[in-house]
Parts: structure tokens; C-alpha cells; sequence
């Protein structure tokens, strides 16, 4: 019987081994925060990552895409009944993260004969009534931590998600040693855009390795742009109730003089 508790670790061990060993490939994700609200920014290859949840809240995924469609579903009933039964004011990314979705994920870890999420979430929220914006990670686990406590630098305008922890550093690095403050979505884009290419180069490379130089940083980006499809996101700090999520279009925008544009077909679905 005193084995037992032995056991349940190194099956919970091996069970985390494995979810990270899925992740490890996931394409990063960087959100900063800007005078216009929270920019967005990954490159996806065949299922988008980047998805809205509640009228100031959106996630970015990476791991199994069904796995993922399960838990943006779970977040958007949740928010959607807390909107429904009290206010939409009451709607809180700290609520929806910490009473629901945690608690949901460290159950489907710890109980190891059913199966895990493979998935790692970034949270956002754009703060209210000049409140900072929220800005939080979720794991398999269920642990989190975000931009206004519980682990992360308080008051950091960024967050950075990744299939390995080196890789994820190294964005926080990276976008850590930037000027930040004051800059509109149009500014932050190539410093967003140049931290994923920081991530993803990371996500080959050994852990303590030194950051990648910017003729290195830019042929890369150069170069995965030509496989894969910039995808980007802003929470508008300005739209009207219910429109605060706008998909960006971003063909030529990081060309100087180019604008970001917002499709005007939104393939993006709510979450009414």
C-alpha cells in the first residue's frame, strides 16, 4: 500500500514528460499591450491559434487542436453564463481562470487513467476604465500566472507563450530589453512579430543559449513567413461594447508606411 503514492508521482511525471514532449513543436505566440489595446501576434501553418472568448477577453493555443476547441467552448459557456445570470461587467478573466478552467485542467492531469489536455493557453484581458490590462498564461496543469502577480514580473505590457520554457525566456528577453510604453498596435508589430521569430528559432536550439542576433532574428521570420500565414489579433481598446476583437490583415504591414488592416468579411466568429 506505501508504494501507491509512489506510484501515482512518477505516473503524474511521466504524464508531464509526455505533454510537454507534444508542445514542444507549438508555434509561439507574444501579446503586448500598446495605447490601442493588446496586439496579438503568431504564424499558424493549418489551424488558427488565435480566438476570441468574451467581449474584452481572447486566448491563444497551442497543443491538440481538439483539445483546444474544448476549452475555448468551456471558457465562452462560462463567461457567457456569468454575463448572462449577473453583468457583463462581472465577466473577469481572474474568475473564468482561476474557478473554472484551472480547476478543470488539474483534474485531467492528476486523474491518470483519463486522458490529459495537450494544450497551453495565453490569456487577455484589456483592462477597464484605465485599469491595466490582464495578461495571463494557463498550462496542462492548471497553474497560471499573469502579468499582475502570481509568478510573472508585475506590470510587464507582455506575455509570450511556447512549446518549450527556453523558448518562452528568451521571448520575455527579447521583448523585455524593447521600449514598449506609449506605442500604438502599428509601432509594436515588427518587435511582436521579431519575438516570435526569437521563440520559434529557440525551439531548436539548447536551453542557455544565447540570444540569436537581428540578421538572424530577421531571416528567420523571412523565412517561416514564406510557409506559414502571420496571424494577428487586436483587442481594441477603443471599439464599442461586443466588437473589441478585430483579426488584422496584414499583408505588407511590416513594410514601413503600410497599415494594419481589419478584413472587412470577419471569418472570426464571435462568442455570443
Amino acid at each position: 500500500m506505501m508504494e501507491e503514492p509512489y506510484r501515482w508521482v512518477e505516473a503524474v511525471q511521466a504524464r508531464r514528460e509526455y505533454i510537454e514532449m507534444q508542445l514542444a513543436g507549438g508555434s509561439p505566440i507574444a501579446a503586448v499591450s500598446c495605447t490601442d489595446g493588446v496586439l496579438f501576434v503568431t504564424v499558424s501553418r493549418e489551424q488558427r491559434k488565435l480566438f476570441e472568448v468574451y467581449d474584452r477577453i481572447a486566448m491563444g493555443a497551442i497543443g491538440h487542436p481538439g483539445d483546444i476547441e474544448r476549452l475555448r467552448m468551456s471558457a465562452i459557456e462560462v463567461a457567457s453564463a456569468e454575463g448572462f445570470n449577473r453583468s457583463v461587467q462581472d465577466v473577469s478573466l481572474r474568475r473564468l481562470a482561476a474557478y473554472s478552467l484551472s480547476p478543470l485542467l488539474k483534474k485531467a492531469f492528476e486523474e491518470i487513467y483519463g486522458p490529459p489536455f495537450l494544450a497551453r493557453m495565453l490569456f487577455v484581458e484589456l483592462g477597464r476604465n484605465g485599469a491595466p490590462d490582464l495578461l495571463l498564461q494557463l498550462d496542462y496543469d492548471g497553474a497560471f500566472r499573469g502579468n499582475a502577480g502570481g509568478g510573472a514580473v508585475p506590470g510587464e505590457p507582455f506575455a509570450v507563450l511556447s512549446g518549450k520554457t527556453h523558448s518562452a525566456r528568451q521571448m520575455e528577453e527579447y521583448l523585455r530589453a524593447k521600449p514598449l510604453a506609449g506605442l500604438t498596435a502599428q509601432e509594436v508589430l515588427p518587435t511582436a512579430v521579431e519575438a516570435w521569430a526569437v521563440g520559434h528559432l529557440a525551439l531548436n536550439a539548447e536551453p542557455g543559449a544565447a540570444l540569436p542576433d537581428a540578421e538572424s532574428v530577421a531571416a528567420h521570420r523571412e523565412e517561416q513567413l514564406q510557409g506559414g500565414t502571420l496571424e494577428a489579433v487586436l483587442l481594441d481598446r477603443n471599439a464599442p461594447a461586443h466588437a473589441a476583437f478585430r483579426p488584422l490583415s496584414l499583408k505588407g504591414a511590416l513594410k514601413s508606411g503600410n497599415p494594419l488592416v481589419t478584413p472587412k468579411k470577419d471569418s472570426y466568429s464571435g462568442s455570443k
